[in-house]
């Protein structure tokens, strides 16, 4: 049967192909494009479309009312620089900020969340209409890691699933079994090419992991074929990621481009919370 809900635009594919599903479901869906960071692509794909800035809260809630909507769900990456540099917020995001001991992604997501649920607005998983898309366990491409990478994958998971759990980012590069580079709030891409910079063409292991919590209702891992495109800029050539946790856009062009690049992908069963 068909639904009707809410869905809360970041910029890159994800809100996109999560708006052509829906589409295909014949489901009837408002978009909320984040100005800042959505595709204006988005307004042709919803039933309707409503732009909000960040720190906009009141304004999403009073217009999620109004619309009679009680589901919502988020799709694409807000980059978490734009969170503490470009965001106003308004009155009632303005109260919450000051309740937080600490503003990192999950605080200040989690208290919007909250937030919603007490205005009777439930967050659902962001992954909801991508299913067919998460990565899966095992090698998922024709090259393996040899017995270096494996060692190399062994280590990044280690240290990512550290700086996951103190909210920090969710990738680091490997090299020789020593991480070159973690993540933080410049995002992947931007942290490859830094360890890039670093190693002076040695071949990377790039390991992305999801964070240590029993749901996906927000910052979910997500790559797609402009990862692999920066892989191999970086002479990247192993990806591990979590099977089940993590998005792979564009599925078919993404593992096409990684075979094509000599790019071994591999999903591992993530850590527990």
């Amino acid at each position: 049967m068909p639904s009707r809900y809410a869905i809360i635009c970041g910029n890159g594919r994800f809100p996109i192909l999560a708006l052509e599903a829906a589409r295909r479901q014949g489901d009837e869906v408002v978009a909320f494009g984040i100005k800042e960071e959505a595709d204006p692509a988005i307004e042709s794909l919803a039933s309707r479309t409503h732009w909000i800035s960040l720190g906009q809260l009141s304004k999403l809630i009073d217009t999620l009312h109004r619309e009679g909507i009680s589901e919502v769900m988020m799709a694409g990456q807000v980059k978490h620089a734009s969170i503490f540099s470009a965001i106003t917020p308004d009155w009632r995001l303005l109260k919450l900020l000051g309740k937080l001991a600490t503003r990192n992604t999950d605080s200040l997501i989690g208290t919007v969340v909250e937030e919603l649920r007490g205005e009777g607005i439930a967050l659902v998983e962001s992954t909801r209409l991508l299913t067919s898309l998460l990565a899966r366990e095992g090698v998922m491409t024709r090259r393996k890691p040899s017995k270096d990478e494996e060692a190399n994958i062994r280590y990044g998971r280690e240290i990512a699933n550290t700086i996951a759990g103190l909210d920090i980012g969710q990738s680091v590069a490997i090299a020789d079994q020593a991480c070159v580079a973690i993540e933080a709030m410049e995002g992947t891409d931007a942290m490859l090419r830094r360890a890039a910079s670093i190693v002076n063409a040695k071949e990377l292991t790039l390991v992305k992991v999801s964070r240590r919590r029993k749901h996906l209702l927000f910052d979910v891992p997500v790559t797609g074929p402009t990862t692999i495109d920066v892989m191999r800029d970086c002479n990247a050539r192993v990806l591990a990621v979590d099977a089940g946790r993590t998005l792979l856009l564009d599925l078919d062009a993404f593992l096409a481009k990684a075979n094509e690049a000599g790019i071994a992908v591999v999903g591992f069963l993530p850590a527990e919370a």
